[in-house]
């Protein structure tokens, strides 16, 4: 006979399972190499997509905002300041969309076996670590272009900055996976949203530009002192600023905590009604 799996709600809001994800770490795999197959099947140009998207969009940056519009870039020249940016954009956005829609687009597997549902989302934003990878290449080379050397505290900081890039995208995209298997609304929020907080994202212009006293607000996006930090860490341009990245990294622990924690508590309701 058939073992019976029951999904029941977890006590308390800080159960992540991760015993349970790590019994069942093969299907992380399994699904990020599915993702990433059949993001560049049949596609001319393949991986060449990670580098084109975020440098044609520098380009347009540097055009409009750069030249025309003649946004600030602490010193810096604005088509590596803008592209050190996009490529931590790009990861988060990329994680938060896919993420959103994983469980609608897996609801076949969803209904028919059991196994961890948080593997999905984690999978989806793990996909995008092979564009910024890729874009990466880009980054060193408008680097050695303008005479930066990367520098030895950015790249032992890199990592550290890129799993807090991570756990926000993960722990929104969770929240809104699990929104999206009751309310299809989601699909149609998610793409505004990501567009409206690019631009309240330290992008095309540095967070100085909103003075001592409001960069509080503007730290209250996790991704600011990630981008600030990692422009200031590889570049070597300056000091970080310690209160900007500590109120971002907090916000970021934050909504991973609350987005799995809701997509825990939900998950037992996704294969009835998705």
């Amino acid at each position: 006979m058939a073992d019976e799996v029951i999904i029941k709600s977890k006590k308390g809001w800080v159960d992540i399972g991760l015993k349970e994800l790590w019994l069942y770490r093969e299907l992380i795999y399994f699904f990020a190499w599915r993702e990433i197959k059949v993001r560049y099947k049949q596609t001319a140009l393949g991986a060449l997509w990670a580098i084109l998207q975020p440098l044609i969009t520098t380009v347009v940056f540097t055009i409009f905002f750069g030249r025309f519009a003649r946004i600030p870039s602490d010193g810096i020249p604005y088509p590596i300041f803008v592209y050190a940016g996009l490529i931590l954009w790009n990861y988060f956005s990329f994680g938060l969309s896919h993420s959103s829609s994983s469980m609608i687009e897996n609801a076949d597997i969803v209904q028919k076996i059991y196994f961890p549902r948080l593997i999905i989302p984690i999978s989806s934003c793990l996909v995008g670590l092979v564009d910024l990878l890729i874009s990466s290449f880009i980054l060193l080379g408008l680097m050695l272009y303008y005479s930066y050397t990367p520098q030895l505290k950015g790249v032992l900081c890199t990592p550290f900055l890129i799993l807090v890039t991570f756990l926000s995208s993960l722990g929104l995209g969770s929240f809104l996976a699990a929104l999206n298997v009751k309310y299809r609304d989601v699909r149609y929020i998610v793409p505004f949203f990501i567009q409206l907080a690019m631009f309240l994202t330290p992008i095309i212009y540095p967070i100085s530009i909103a003075g001592d006293r409001f960069r509080w607000i503007l730290a209250l996006n996790p991704l600011s002192g990630v981008i600030e930090s990692f422009r200031k860490l590889i570049l070597g341009t300056g000091n970080i600023d310690w209160q900007v990245l500590s109120i971002s990294c907090a916000v970021g622990i934050g909504l991973f905590v609350f987005g799995i924690s809701f997509f825990r508590q939900t998950e037992r309701f996704f294969a009835d009604i998705i």
